[in-house]
């Protein structure tokens, strides 16, 4: 049988209706599959900044001061250069530069010899003057008897109380001049005249010293003086009892107290500036004489109220705002502020905030109302 014949009529329809037939039930299953989800678009979350230690600055509520600025340098109150008061070589000098020293206590010992042997010079010459003083009131009582027997006139006895007036003017004139060589060869031993500590020693050991020649320098460190130049346009509104404050290099952040003492009358020459002296406590003897001191008069003062940063401060339209913290978001403050402290760089505020809350400290790039933040952790 050939399988190449064609097929009889009646049965190639049924071909074309077999195909119609298998699409159509395929369409129906088709159908019949659930559709595919569309998935929408995922939305971005908002972003979250992290912040730092120094962004953050919690409103504290402290002292502040209004101060008009101020600088010089600091200088002992009492100093003394001690010179000495006789000629004599440097025997010894106990005490070098930087050490504690109290008043009356040996720091140069120069060369006695001569000046003891001047001592016994006069001490003779007291010896000698007494005994002419006694060999005089022996003739005076002498003419005395005389006189009473008539045998000397009333001239000879004047003239033996005139010997003893001259020998007791010799006595009195040996003992002064004894006097003087005592304090002469105790002025060899060199003393301090103030306590203090030696800053400078202008002598060695051998050296020959001079009368009026400096031997050595004391300083009392107790108590200081801060020398500040103030405009003169300023000066009005200084007063005597002002407080200061200040600070001085290689002292962190310690900040050192003073009072106005004293006011200059007179502008110096050059200037348009009055010297204004601050007395300083320095009990403890950190500051040194020659240092520079930067600091600032009070000239006002609020106790106890909110401060922030002036850097924290922002304009909005002439108010002005900080960017507050609040459950990790940042909320736009309008405040009120007071006194201001440039050199601080701190500014009272007297509406708007209180103590604890928390606000950026300085400005951000990218940092407004609305953008949520993340503190950092605490330290500890």
């Amino acid at each position: 049988m050939n399988n190449d014949q064609p097929l009889p009529p009646s049965k190639r329809w049924m071909i074309p209706v077999a195909v119609v037939v298998l699409i159509a039930v395929a369409g129906g299953y088709m159908s019949m599959r659930p559709a595919k989800p569309v998935t929408p678009e995922k939305v971005a979350a908002p972003a979250v900044m992290e912040l730092a230690a120094a962004d953050v600055f919690a409103v504290v509520a402290r002292d502040l001061r209004v101060q008009l600025p101020v600088s010089g340098a600091l200088t002992a109150q009492q100093q003394a250069i001690v010179k000495s008061k006789v000629a004599g070589e440097v025997r010894d000098t106990p005490l070098a530069e930087g050490v504690r020293v109290r008043r009356g206590e040996i720091v140069v010992r120069l060369d006695t010899a001569d000046l003891q042997a001047r001592v016994g010079v006069q001490e003779g010459a007291l010896d000698e003057a007494r005994a002419r003083l006694a060999l005089a009131n022996k003739n005076r009582e002498n003419s005395n008897v005389l006189l009473k027997q008539k045998f000397i006139s009333q001239n000879a006895l004047d003239t033996s109380q005139n010997g003893v007036d001259l020998a007791l003017a010799a006595v009195k004139s040996a003992g002064a001049q004894l006097d003087i060589a005592r304090r002469a060869r105790d002025d060899a031993q060199v003393r301090a005249p103030i306590d203090g500590i030696i800053s400078k020693r202008y002598v060695q050991v051998g050296e020959k010293a001079a009368p009026d020649m400096a031997l050595f320098a004391v300083v009392d460190l107790s108590r200081l003086l801060l020398e500040a130049l103030v405009p003169a346009s300023d000066i009005p509104r200084v007063q005597v009892g002002q407080d200061v404050r200040f600070a001085v290099d290689g002292f962190d952040q310690r900040v050192f107290a003073g009072e106005v003492v004293r006011i200059n009358p007179a502008a110096e020459t050059g200037s348009r500036a009055l010297i204004v002296y601050v007395a300083v406590a320095n009990a403890d003897g950190a500051l040194k004489s020659g240092m520079y001191a930067t600091g600032g008069i009070t000239l006002r003062t609020a106790a106890q109220v909110p401060v922030v940063p002036v850097a924290a401060l922002r304009s909005n339209e002439g108010v002005s705002t900080v960017l507050r913290i609040e459950s990790g978001k940042i909320v736009e403050q309008v405040v009120k502020t007071g006194l201001r402290n440039e050199a601080e760089g701190m500014v009272e505020i007297t509406g708007g905030l209180t103590p604890g809350m928390q606000i950026l400290a300085v400005r951000l790039d990218g940092i407004k109302a609305g953008s949520l933040v993340k503190l950092p952790a605490p330290k500890g």
